[in-house]
């Protein structure tokens, strides 16, 4: 079982270095919020089976605290862009 866990781990992480060189190379903000959006899901499930794989998923409070901020950036990103609109090329 721990090597679907480290299988699952290094996907884990090659898909949220995909996605910052996705926020990286964006041509507009709209897809580099949306790449910095997926990396932090990644993230969360990164922590959470990281979590289950040492056995300690009573620490499965971080990973929700990371998914509420992120909730919580991304709703205040949205309304400072919906009052400062930008440019389809920016």
């Amino acid at each position: 079982m721990e090597t679907v866990y480290l299988i699952v781990l290094g996907l884990l992480l090659i898909a949220g270095l995909l996605s910052i060189w996705r926020a990286g190379i964006g041509p507009t903000r709209f897809d580099r919020i949306l790449a910095v959006n997926t990396f932090t899901s990644k993230s969360i499930l990164f922590i959470s089976v990281y979590l289950f794989a040492t056995g300690h998923p009573e620490y499965l409070d971080i990973a929700l605290l990371y998914a509420l901020v992120n909730y919580v950036t991304s709703l205040a990103l949205v309304n400072y862009l919906n009052r400062n609109p930008v440019s389809a090329n920016d």
